[in-house]
């Protein structure tokens, strides 16, 4: 079995070099065509190498943690401490709105709503689409995707400036010109 898992992160590691070692990427975190050129060749690399994206990542979270949970105001609990952990702002104001949501659909059915009342989850469903078509969640999602490229990008940059300058600091390069970080290409380095 452990062999078998093994195989499988091997091959899951060498689709993934094998994306990047066609793909140019340029270190620009600054540039938004190169973060947006960078998301998508992670995306790439996702999808061939059968990886989870963040909010692939997020979903399996949310489904393992609430499995057993049985009202929908705990459900929520558990969803806002998923996001507290992971470290991700709620910027819109969602979880306020979802709990406003769930209070409006508690006082119209006049008790707690539990996950397994189909008539109340449909009025709470009904309620959460009105947030989502108001605050253009799906576009969120897209917007949440390329700052976590930038992110990674700004990462990649630093890491190679630090590198650079260790370099530097041996006596064979102190001479040598540091040279900018956009002009370098990755698949130099894998």
């Amino acid at each position: 079995m452990l062999k078998g898992i093994f195989l499988e992160v091997k091959k899951k590691f060498e689709t993934a070099l094998s994306v990047l070692r066609q793909e140019k990427i340029t270190i620009d975190p600054d540039n938004p065509a190169a973060v947006e050129h960078y998301a998508k060749v992670m995306k790439t690399v996702r999808e061939k190498a059968d990886l989870f994206s963040e909010s692939q990542r997020i979903k399996y979270t949310i489904e393992t943690r609430t499995q057993g949970i049985q009202d929908a105001r705990t459900y929520l609990l558990t969803l806002q401490e998923i996001r507290e952990k992971r470290g991700f702002p709620d910027e819109l104001g969602a979880e306020a709105m979802m709990f406003e949501a769930l209070d409006k659909v508690e006082k119209e059915i006049k008790k707690p709503l539990m996950r397994n009342d189909k008539q109340g989850m449909a009025l709470l469903m009904k309620e959460f689409d009105a947030i989502n078509k108001k605050n253009d969640l799906p576009k969120y999602e897209e917007q949440l995707e390329h700052k976590i490229a930038k992110a990674q990008l700004e990462e990649l940059k630093k890491d190679a400036v630090e590198a650079m300058e260790t370099q530097k600091k041996k006596e064979e390069f102190k001479d040598e010109q540091m040279v900018d970080v956009k002009s370098l290409d990755i698949r130099n380095f894998l």
